[in-house]
């Protein structure tokens, strides 16, 4: 892995207001690509969330989100101090969990796939719509992508992470638009707390599918 700083990305406040995070960048204010994508959820999905709420009970619900959040979270910094060189050591409870995570994602879905990084937690927008934080751009099995990072409570199927491929795609629309790019390949690395392992990879024709789905989703945003 080399770093090869190409271009220079914007900085960016975050503020959340009842529930919707918005990006300061320059004199815009935009809403996140995540906040895009829970406001335009199918009727299906909220409906599999308020079932699994009352299943789980609302306290309880509430429990496992924060406790994933803040796993994903260490998790995440764990892996941008690996590639920054700098190390980093969390005792807590979480990021006892958190780092053999960390190390898996390193071990099976980074080492000998990534070759050049542009920039991690990046922030990129595209004027006038929407705004986010990639957790990494760079070039992996050869290719141009923004690379992803999630923790999972348990392994996925394809067909169940969508948002997260429209995500990547909507990242790599912003940075095509802004910095003139090329960007074909979105690449999601997850892992689960017991350390199993998924890497989803979409690209080509599939991913151009989900830029325009989620450019779909921001008209839909922007008519309500």
């Amino acid at each position: 892995m080399k770093w090869n700083k190409l271009y220079k990305y914007p900085p960016c406040t975050r503020s959340t207001t009842d529930g919707i995070r918005t990006y300061e960048i320059g004199e815009e204010r935009l809403p996140s690509v995540t906040t895009i994508l829970d406001a335009t959820k199918s009727e299906e999905s909220r409906r599999k969330l308020n079932e699994w709420i009352l299943l789980k009970g609302k306290d309880e619900a509430n429990r496992i989100k924060n406790q994933a959040a803040e796993r994903g979270t260490a998790m995440h910094t764990y892996l941008e101090k690996y590639v920054g060189n700098t190390g980093h050591l969390d005792l807590t409870d979480t990021g006892r969990v958190a780092k053999p995570m960390a190390e898996t994602v390193i071990k099976q879905g980074l080492n000998g796939k990534l070759s050049e990084i542009w920039g991690t937690e990046t922030t990129l927008y595209y004027p006038g719509l929407y705004a986010g934080v990639a957790d990494m751009v760079g070039v992996y099995d050869y290719e141009d992508s923004i690379i992803d990072f999630k923790q999972s409570n348990r392994p996925k199927r394809k067909e169940w992470v969508e948002d997260y491929f429209m995500q990547v795609a909507a990242y790599a629309v912003a940075h095509n638009y802004v910095y003139r790019t090329q960007i074909r390949q979105g690449v999601i690395l997850m892992c689960t707390p017991d350390c199993f392992f998924q890497k989803f990879v979409v690209k080509g024709k599939e991913f151009v599918k989900y830029q325009h789905k989620f450019l779909e989703k921001v008209g839909k945003y922007g008519s309500n």
